[in-house]
């Protein structure tokens, strides 16, 4: 396998299962040293035994995105340790409930704004510095088609990734005399435990493998990408301008 990200640092979060662990796989076996953050320890473990089988190295983070204090530390041991951050893929996201609007409960709004929304604000607060330490900082930030199309009963999704598009979007706008470029990407229906939960009755064998969405989405971190507060939909293959 080519090593097209020999010598980067890229930190990826959701890294133990679906989209995220074959991001974080793929960077990790071409060349990429990993910061793979999630919950799930038993899949951070998995991934690092095939990353180090593939010749490449990783440093697990076992972490909850809503432990806001350890976020604001990580970027302080990422800066302690190499001085920049070149890749920041935000991964890792919940569904919550399907539901009409008026009916979901605080808890599980607050749940999701947590983690889908706040989450990424607080881990762009600590990466942003180190980002504009390297010489080709690329950020993506994962949405989904309901923020746009606002679909019944998707309200959560739609709002929480709405906020995150806007998020990413003012970032890149504030970032534009710099190296660094942010994107966002909408990887399309994809065979994971998510997808599975949200469309209990599709037929998954239909559906692309993480795997294969990941070999697409890494292509927008490379240091040759130079697009930046735009929208890259998988499924059609185009960058969309908002």
């Amino acid at each position: 396998m080519q090593k097209d990200f020999e010598g980067r640092i890229a930190l990826v979060t959701g890294a133990s299962r679906g989209i995220g662990y074959q991001i974080a796989k793929q960077l990790g076996a071409r060349g990429a040293h990993v910061i793979a953050l999630a919950r799930t320890v038993g899949g951070l473990e998995d991934l690092d035994d095939e990353i180090k089988a593939a010749g490449g190295q990783t440093t697990l983070v076992p972490l909850d995105l809503t432990d806001y204090d350890a976020l604001d530390r990580l970027g302080g041991a990422i800066f302690e340790r190499w001085k920049k951050l070149d890749i920041f893929v935000g991964n890792a996201g919940v569904l919550g409930v399907l539901s009409p609007i008026g009916h979901i409960g605080p808890k599980d709004f607050d749940k999701v704004m947590s983690v889908n929304v706040t989450a990424n604000w607080r881990l762009i607060r600590s990466l942003d510095p180190l980002l504009r330490q390297s010489d080709a900082g690329r950020a993506l930030l994962l949405t989904s088609h309901q923020a746009q199309t606002c679909t019944p009963f998707w309200g959560l999704q739609a709002i929480s990734k709405a906020a995150v598009e806007s998020m990413a979007r003012t970032w890149a706008n504030e970032s534009l005399k710099t190296a660094m470029k942010i994107n966002l990407a909408d990887p399309g229906p994809t065979r994971t435990g998510l997808r599975a939960k949200a469309m209990p009755g599709e037929a998954p064998e239909n559906l692309p493998t993480p795997e294969l969405v990941a070999e697409d989405l890494l292509e927008l971190v490379r240091p040759e990408v130079f697009e930046t507060g735009k929208l890259y939909d998988r499924v059609s293959r185009e960058w969309m301008t908002f």
